[in-house]
């Protein structure tokens, strides 16, 4: 029954391997609790996936759009008056001025030098 389903999906989605990365997607989804669109048939998860874009019951443009947003990693920022009043309060960073002279002394004072590791001066 795959069999004849993947066939079916060829026609929607040309490209084997993006079928599989959107059936794969689907599946995901279903297994953690997404309603189903056509029966279960005792069918798997992966099945029920490429049965639903072969009935038509999920357009593949919407699952690859759901698959892309799931792999994002930005925040929606909203940009207004709010926005460039927080950049224009940011102030810079301000990093640790200490030498090396200082650096070596805090550091010996801590115990966390022998000779062997002491620059030679």
């Amino acid at each position: 029954m795959a069999r004849v389903t993947v066939e079916d999906c060829v026609e929607k989605v040309p490209n084997r391997f993006n079928l599989v990365l959107l059936a794969a997607h689907r599946a995901r989804v279903l297994a953690s609790g997404a309603p189903l669109l056509v029966d279960r048939d005792n069918d798997k998860n992966p099945v029920v996936a490429l049965r639903e874009m072969a009935d038509d019951s999920l357009p593949p443009a919407k699952v690859e759009e759901d698959l892309v947003s799931s792999l994002q990693r930005q925040f929606d920022v909203e940009e207004g008056e709010d926005a460039a009043e927080g950049a224009e309060g940011a102030e810079a960073p301000k990093f640790d001025e200490t030498d090396q002279d200082r650096y070596l002394q805090q550091i010996k004072a801590a115990g966390m030098t022998t000779p062997q590791s002491l620059p030679k001066s």
